[in-house]
């Protein structure tokens, strides 16, 4: 279904012939329409309230204080691991959904609505008491939220499957995944139930789901975007970031909630004094940005590495047209050797996991979370807390990194890892010596039917090997449809990626903005 893109919108409203009232109901008419065959909500605000919230913004337009603002009046959707004040926070996890027995539960504000499944007993849902930085930005800067998607459980997974609310499903496919974590984002752009939306990006976590969907997703570089209300997962590899139709969008959202911030520890200031200017990308009417920029194509990356990991013949075929299209509009493209791909994947998933460990150890039923009823001691209710709080990939993945972080281990895995993944940067770092950026496929295939990766952890694992170097590095990604495959009589969408050197989104998304101009 094909909506306004969030800036169309925004200049509609700008002009009047929209205002940010009907621009609201006809979002929730979208979500409507399509949520119920598709999954991407968990919580959709409340009518009455939003539409207060949607006159409160007029108003600002209407007296003139967000005239500077390139997102006033749009509607947006926020990944369910990023805290929106007053209302709930489940992470797509039991262990924070609370009751799910009926579409008003327990604890819940008079400002939202849940969708709801199966529990044993009634419990208090958690509730955020504030809203991240990057929401605040983006309320700032007259945005409005219109709810909260669906998501892997805390962030593990690459299919949105092991979401205690149920599967989020590929609106190109419903048989299909939309790719994950940040599965039910992306599917809501694609769908066109929202002109945009925020989601996370712990190891491909924006970029899978965006090339799955067929949506425009970027991975800032980390320190770019602050991280205070963001559910801690992998604190030194995950960002906050923007899905949406087109790379305009993504340049708009970017520029508003990036930054540094005081109240994260992991930010940086190296953004043109603490904010990137996107306005060369937003506003230049040309498709600028390919003048003197050499590609990387690393040697060997479209063929298989190992029997356990193949791409699709098909894939390196759309990867190699993207090149040459970037050629014929006077990119440079140069075969690099980067190395270290054997090494990715094991490396990240034992930083990961041992973070995860460490994370989601607060998480006990004490304070917040599920807490078991029948226990005998403070020690058997932690387990049975935890072990029916969370679900079995976030079990799977909290044991491997507890074992990794064990004593007589530490130094054999989680060292070991840590020493791998500076080899790695230093890789990516030497390939920029040579190129701009690198070009890569998304995904080694396109999106998996419903259940298939689930029922092979490894394979799903190994699905990671192009997005997470860019999480390892901490370097910028932005992900971009690049064409169609025929499968099975539908037509899948494929994604590319530029990796691009740190602090390089500008010109990332520029180049982006010049393909999709071009390509249409």
């Amino acid at each position: 279904m094909a909506i306004d893109s969030a800036l169309d919108l925004a200049r509609k409203i700008r002009r009047g012939e929209l205002s940010v009232p009907e621009a609201v109901t006809e979002t929730l008419a979208n979500i409507d329409k399509c949520n119920d065959e598709i999954n991407a909500f968990i919580t959709v605000t409340d009518r009455e309230h939003v539409l207060e919230r949607a006159e409160f913004v007029q108003r600002q337009i209407d007296n003139g204080e967000l005239d500077g603002s390139l997102l006033a009046g749009v509607p947006i959707a926020v990944k369910d691991n990023i805290s929106v004040k007053d209302m709930p926070l489940t992470c797509g996890s039991r262990m924070l959904a609370g009751d799910l027995t009926n579409r008003f539960g327990t604890g819940q504000s008079d400002n939202i609505q849940i969708n709801g499944s199966e529990n044993d007993q009634a419990e208090t849902k958690y509730m955020a008491t504030y809203s991240s930085t990057a929401v605040e930005r983006l309320e700032q800067a007259g945005a409005v939220v219109i709810g909260k998607t669906n998501m892997d459980e805390f962030g593990m997974g690459s299919t949105t499957e092991t979401s205690v609310y149920g599967a989020t499903k590929n609106p190109h496919d419903n048989t299909r995944v939309p790719g994950g974590s940040s599965g039910g984002s992306a599917a809501a752009v694609a769908a066109g139930m929202v002109p945009c939306a925020l989601g996370s990006d712990t190891g491909g976590s924006i970029r899978q789901p965006a090339a799955y969907c067929g949506v425009t997703g970027l991975k800032p570089t980390y320190g770019a975007v602050s991280r205070y209300g963001l559910v801690a997962y992998g604190s030194s590899l995950e960002q906050i970031g923007p899905i949406a139709g087109n790379a305009d969008d993504c340049a708009a959202i970017f520029q508003t909630i990036s930054g540094w911030d005081p109240l994260d520890s992991t930010g940086r200031k190296k953004i043109n004094n603490g904010t990137p200017h996107m306005n060369s990308i937003i506003k230049d009417k040309k498709s600028a940005g390919t003048e003197g920029i050499t590609i990387g194509l690393p040697k060997g990356i479209l063929s298989p590495f190992s029997e356990e990991s193949v791409i699709d013949e098909r894939i390196s075929e759309r990867i190699l047209e993207t090149a040459h299209r970037f050629e014929q509009m006077g990119v440079s493209i140069k075969e690099i050797d980067i190395g270290m791909a054997e090494y990715v994947v094991p490396a990240y998933y034992i930083i990961a996991c041992a973070e995860a460990s460490s994370n989601l150890s607060r998480f006990d039923g004490v304070k917040y979370g599920h807490r078991a009823v029948n226990y005998d001691d403070l020690h058997e209710m932690l387990r049975k807390s935890r072990t029916e709080g969370f679900g079995e990939e976030v079990r799977r993945r909290i044991r491997l990194g507890t074992f990794v972080l064990s004593e007589g281990y530490y130094d054999a895995y989680y060292k070991k890892a840590c020493q791998v993944r500076r080899l790695i940067k230093n890789a990516y770092d030497k390939a920029f010596d040579q190129v701009d950026m690198i070009l890569m496929p998304v995904t080694p295939t396109v999106a998996p039917k419903l259940g298939e990766s689930l029922n092979d952890p490894l394979r799903m694992y190994q699905g990671d090997l192009f997005t997470i170097p860019a999480n390892l590095t901490g370097l910028p990604a932005v992900s971009f449809p690049c064409g169609t495959i025929d499968t099975d009589g539908c037509e899948l969408p494929v994604g590319a990626q530029l990796i691009g050197r740190a602090f390089s989104e500008e010109k990332q998304l520029a180049l982006v903005r010049a393909f999709q101009r071009k390509t249409g």
